[in-house]
């Protein structure tokens, strides 16, 4: 029997690259749709992915990229103009008759939510599930495992989880957990057909369990420490990362602290639609660790990240732009009465 081709998006990406390799891996025929050729999309067509080059944001390339395809994974990036990417992508998908859509949402999406990102993704989850047609399965994780890695220096050189968590819980995902999930619904839609899933972990953690995690992997101390929200986005900024990007933090931190994602956790959909029990965090941390060069600790590594740290205590601020000026009742996840009405 002849296997349906499957179009992934954001195919480079964290849960894209995840969800391409695994369905090679089941012996599916993946187009895997990038930005731009590199050693990422080389590594995809290494493993037998049809790599295409094309815009979420341009009609022609989506209507190119779907010609000859069955089914696709929506994951649009983090990044302003979500809803218009859905918008489009839900126009393509409807012209080429797609059997099913798999779209990435988030745990907090919700219509009142301060962070235009997670409005903007409980908006696209109805636009696709809205239009005529089309059958869409969404996948809603939380705090990524992977998220933790962004202190990874800290932790490795000075023994320090340094992050804005409060004493929040969480059961991170692992992207390839994550990529699971995408996998099964593309491959049986059937009986996912209208249904979210939030992959998670397999237990519930404290920022102070999750350093203790770092701290037996590595043989020596790690401890937690609760940065102000501020502080981390000035070092995020440091680093590089964009300020639409820091911006959305400066609101998902607050849900963490809020023990938004500890709403629900942990979920058994990473067996029950991955058909794989979920990765315990151990050996996530294990494995990122087991990456060239991330146990070296010299003195001159040491010193880099106590610079790093000293370079975020002054640099500047992202400006904060104003959540939602029309709208007084703004909420949080956990603030939200219709977030906690769909979610607990």
């Amino acid at each position: 029997m002849t296997r349906p081709t499957i179009l992934i998006t954001g195919a480079t990406g964290k849960t894209g690259s995840a969800s391409a390799l695994e369905l090679l891996a089941r012996g599916y025929p993946v187009r895997a749709m990038v930005h731009r050729q590199d050693e990422r999309s080389a590594r995809l067509h290494a493993a037998g992915a049809e790599v295409v080059v094309g815009s979420l944001e341009d009609i022609d390339d989506l209507t190119s990229s779907m010609t000859g395809v069955h089914r696709a994974y929506f994951c649009p990036p983090l990044q302003p103009g979500t809803l218009r990417l859905a918008t489009l992508f839900a126009a393509a998908a409807q012209r080429a008759r797609l059997e099913v859509v798999v779209a990435l949402s988030q745990w907090v999406a919700d219509p009142l939510h301060p962070a235009v990102h997670a409005r903007e993704k409980w908006l696209s989850a109805r636009v696709l599930q809205s239009t005529p047609g089309l059958d869409v399965v969404i996948v809603n994780p939380g705090w990524f495992a992977d998220n933790y890695m962004a202190a990874l220096e800290g932790i490795v050189q000075l023994g320090l989880l340094a992050m804005p968590l409060g004493n929040g819980l969480n059961a991170p995902p692992s992207n390839a957990d994550i990529g699971r999930v995408i996998t099964g619904a593309l491959t049986d839609p059937g009986p996912h057909v209208g249904k979210s899933y939030r992959p998670t972990g397999p237990r519930l953690l404290a920022p102070d369990e999750i350093a203790a995690v770092f701290a037996a992997e590595l043989g020596r101390p790690v401890k937690y420490r609760d940065l102000p929200v501020s502080l981390f986005l000035k070092g995020a900024r440091a680093l590089g990362y964009p300020d639409f990007v820091t911006t959305q933090l400066y609101w998902f931190l607050q849900d963490y602290q809020r023990n938004a994602f500890g709403v629900g956790a942990p979920t058994d959909a990473v067996l029950e639609v991955g058909g794989a029990p979920p990765e315990p965090f151990d050996d996530i941390v294990r494995a990122y660790l087991a990456a060239p060069g991330q146990r070296r600790r010299t003195a001159g590594t040491r010193l880099r990240a106590a610079l790093h740290l000293g370079t975020a205590a002054v640099t500047r601020l992202p400006k904060i732009p104003a959540a939602l000026p029309d709208l007084p009742n703004a909420a949080l996840a956990t603030e939200s009465a219709g977030w906690r009405g769909s979610h607990l």
